[in-house]
């Protein structure tokens, strides 16, 4: 650590890095706020002492607003759509932007959600990454989608050497030394890439933000109309969280009034017990947000930064080598923003609206009888589902990666329409029309490849050699 006269030293390094990559200087200044915190010793811990948890009648339950609907309809013509497209799914084994992943019915994220805002007919636009972007250019020339979506780019941090504070440096690999931000640089990119200045001018205020991978987040009428009407600037869609979500960031109420999230890189090692507790912290965000873009455009002019709750990630500048110098990626989460905007609020949306697809077990789920489309073309539970929820854990050296998972369910999905859990230990491939109902663990012992034939109903659990 620099000596505290010196503290900043090294400033004037990263901001003429930062201007020779052509960042805008709102960037700059969001970093330079970051890295004056990083160099004081800030933390971006947020402590159960500063917040308290939020009850159930705090939060507006989306089941009660539908008389919003009519609202909803008529403010369709002043709102967008936008993405998340930045995110490459290395976790599953693919090497091109995740929205490009055939999900359902052999279509992919991208053409889903495309076909999705054309039948509400609303404006789409998409933030990719230096990663996505390129890929996703090409890749819309092909499908020629009959409204183009706008396009804008996710900016980049350099990285920050654990050792003495000073910019990261990787010669066999410059691009190893940026970081991405985290999404919560959408505020940062839509304003610098001018597409927030165009949708305002254009007349569109109300912007639905969420992930490429989960095709549960529509556009809703009703929430459009409860978020328009009530002149929200900030709404979070959340969900009970569950034992599957208790690493995933939840609401709580700061000391000082306001609505804040908290990501588990945020929380104390020794509160992470209180973190996990879903009774105590009942509120899951969805990373499903509304912002009023009158309201966004006037906090970055006032602040000309968007200063967001640091969170402070310690790896290594290349992530496969373990051996590479140790630094700091400062990144900040989009759903933090409900603490920056006055009358920020967060709404119980049900859990139909929350499918992402993060690894190969959520995208068996999908693809499976559990989920049908709609005639609006949204994805939706099936009707004739016998348990609301499943469980599904396959072994991940046969089933972790993209490759290995297609090549196990090559002649199709097994049924689930009345499956409550399905455990796969082994390596086992499946034949056509396969069913298995209840709870299930499949389990092969043997040391060659199994087979499910043909045909099979299974409604126990199998041994396999």
């Amino acid at each position: 650590m620099p000596a505290n006269s010196d503290k900043t030293k090294y400033l004037p390094s990263f901001i003429s890095k930062m201007e020779s990559a052509k960042l805008h200087p709102l960037v700059i200044n969001t970093f330079t706020y970051y890295y004056k915190k990083v160099v004081s010793g800030a933390t971006g811990l947020i402590s159960d002492r500063d917040i308290k948890p939020v009850a159930p009648d705090e939060i507006e339950d989306a089941s009660r607003i539908k008389e919003y609907d009519e609202s909803g309809r008529k403010a369709l013509s002043r709102a967008v759509i936008i993405k998340l497209n930045g995110g490459l799914g290395t976790s599953m084994g693919l090497t091109r932007a995740k929205s490009f992943l055939k999900v359902k019915n052999e279509k992919t994220f991208l053409e889903i959600i495309l076909k999705q805002a054309e039948r509400c007919r609303v404006k789409l636009a998409l933030m990719n990454s230096f990663s996505t972007h390129e890929d996703t250019i090409v890749t819309l020339s092909m499908i020629k989608p009959s409204d183009s979506p706008l396009l804008f780019i996710q900016n980049k941090f350099p990285k920050i050497l654990q050792e003495d504070l000073a910019p990261a440096t990787w010669p066999k690999n410059p691009d190893l030394e940026w970081n991405p931000p985290g999404h919560g640089d959408i505020y940062s990119a839509i304003y610098t890439s001018g597409v927030l200045n165009s949708l305002l001018k254009n007349g569109i205020e109300y912007a639905f933000i969420s992930n490429s991978d989960n095709l549960g987040a529509t556009m809703d009428e009703s929430l459009l109309g409860y978020f328009s009407e009530n002149r929200l600037p900030f709404m979070m869609e959340v969900v009970p969280r569950t034992p599957s979500d208790v690493k995933g960031g939840h609401i709580a109420r700061h000391i000082n009034g306001r609505l804040i999230l908290r990501e588990s890189a945020q929380c104390p090692q020794d509160e992470m017990d209180a973190f996990k507790d879903i009774k105590l912290y009942r509120f899951f965000n969805t990373n499903n947000i509304w912002i009023n873009l009158k309201a966004l455009e006037k906090l970055i002019e006032k602040h000309n930064i968007i200063n967001l709750p640091i969170i402070k990630n310690q790896k290594t500048l290349d992530p496969r080598d373990e051996n590479s110098p140790k630094v700091f990626q400062v990144e900040t989460a989009m759903g933090a923003a409900i603490s920056l905007f006055e009358g920020a609020t967060a709404i119980r949306v049900p859990t139909s609206r929350f499918v992402p697809v993060k690894k190969c077990n959520d995208l068996l789920a999908i693809r499976s009888d559990r989920f049908v489309f709609s005639k609006e073309d949204n994805l939706i539970l099936n009707p004739r589902i016998s348990s609301q929820t499943i469980a599904i854990d396959l072994d991940q050296k046969y089933y972790g990666k993209i490759d290995l998972f297609d090549e196990r369910f090559a002649e199709g999905i097994p049924s689930l329409i009345d499956c409550e859990s399905l455990t796969i230990d082994g390596d086992v491939r499946f034949e056509k029309n396969v069913t298995i109902k209840g709870e299930v663990v499949i389990k092969n012992i043997g040391k060659s490849q199994a087979v499910i034939k043909e045909g099979s109903v299974i409604d126990k659990d199998v041994i396999l050699n």
